[in-house]
């Protein structure tokens, strides 16, 4: 039994937030049903570069594992009253459009109370709900520059960079799922619902955390650091070896003592014996380590320091996916697409005492006419609705 069977959230959703925070939620057994537009579906089916037959792609694959797909236009008075029957046997709702559309569309707590009045239903939007902002979309990369993730990224004398992963789409939509969860705990022991607001924005801005308070409270303001060096601990950064990068995090006095020792510079520990001075004279310090771990190759130096001292190599996409530990952390899920056998993704980060699914991402209205049989309409009910547009 995985820990959310029995658990059936709608997810009215798109493109990458949304979808990765239900993915966690599908992963660990709830049922989660996309409902999608007729034509075309969640846009990023279209995504390229890797399409997979009609209306699927590797980047929809990515995201919406394990899922199913009803295809609904929430628009037309016979499909909001299929939503409305479907509401009333869920748990969850999780949008993530605009903040202005969960009104429009009607898919708030308010509008579906009268069919579930325990529905919780969360919201995942750029900018939230209410606000001068509300209307308008957006996504992880402007996030990241307002909320200054780019000035915080890249070399000094650089220009600002953005992190190489969309990390506020998939913190915000973890963030939600959370959010989610912790609503419909309490709808449980309460009868009621209520809606969760959760926004790109929102989440960005408290991703500064220890620098914002930092900031906040001192007037300290973290800048960028040469070799992605930590603002105040050294030595914590990229070093040179005989053939590439290594990354040394001696973030306590005896990491750094380990470190110094295991290099055979046991002088460093009272050249420079507290953190202070090490700070203090980071650049000297980084000529000095650069020497000493260029006399050997980065994977000399880590099976040197491994275990011993915080470190890792820094490795392209390809040697990341091909690492023996990850691998050996069975960190590849296979299963079988219709369209490609054998297809892999990088596997959900949660480990249990039983195998999660391995089921593919639905084909797009896979499995409406099983879904709206559940809810009791007939053979007959399904092709008007069907001719009507409503579903499909």
């Amino acid at each position: 039994m995985l820990p959310l069977a029995g658990v059936r959230i709608l997810a009215v959703e798109v493109y990458g937030a949304g979808p990765f925070g239900s993915a966690h939620l599908a992963d660990l057994g709830a049922e989660v049903i996309k409902i999608e537009p007729r034509e075309g579906g969640d846009v990023s089916r279209s995504v390229g570069p890797f399409l997979l037959g009609e209306d699927d792609s590797v980047f929809f694959q990515s995201l919406n594992r394990n899922k199913k797909s009803l295809t609904l236009d929430l628009k037309h008075p016979k499909g909001r009253e299929v939503l409305e029957r479907l509401a009333a046997t869920a748990d969850g709702l999780l949008s993530n459009l605009r903040g202005d559309q969960p009104e429009k569309l009607r898919i708030r707590h308010a509008d579906l109370a009268r069919a579930n009045p325990k529905l919780v239903c969360a919201h995942l939007s750029a900018y939230g709900r209410d606000g001068a902002r509300k209307s308008w979309p957006g996504y992880d990369y402007l996030m990241q520059g307002e909320a200054g993730f780019l000035g915080l990224s890249g070399e000094p004398d650089g220009p600002p960079a953005r992190m190489g992963l969309s990390v506020v789409d998939y913190s915000t939509g973890t963030t939600c799922a959370l959010a989610l969860l912790a609503g419909i705990l309490q709808a449980r022991h309460t009868g009621k619902g209520r809606d969760l607001d959760v926004s790109l924005y929102d989440v960005a801005m408290h991703l500064l955390n220890y620098p914002a308070a930092w900031y906040l409270n001192d007037g300290l303001v973290t800048e960028r650091v040469a070799r992605s060096a930590h603002p105040f601990i050294a030595p914590s950064q990229l070093y040179r070896t005989q053939d590439g990068w290594i990354f040394v995090m001696a973030q306590t006095q005896r990491f750094w003592e380990v470190l110094a020792d295991a290099l055979g510079r046991r002088d460093l520990k009272a050249q420079y014996p507290d953190f202070a001075a090490r700070k203090a004279h980071r650049d000297e310090l980084t000529k000095t380590l650069d020497g000493e771990f260029g006399k050997r190759t980065t994977e000399a130096w880590l099976a040197r320091l491994r275990g011993t001292v915080p470190c890792a190599p820094v490795y392209d996409l390809p040697k990341a996916l091909e690492n023996p530990y990850f691998l050996e952390r069975g960190g590849v899920q296979v299963f079988d697409h219709p369209d490609r056998p054998g297809f892999k993704l990088v596997a959900s980060p949660f480990r249990l005492d039983e195998p999660l699914p391995a089921r593919p991402a639905p084909k797009l209205g896979e499995h409406t006419e099983a879904l709206l049989a559940q809810l009791g309409y007939s053979a007959a009910d399904i092709a008007a609705l069907k001719a009507a547009k409503a579903a499909g």
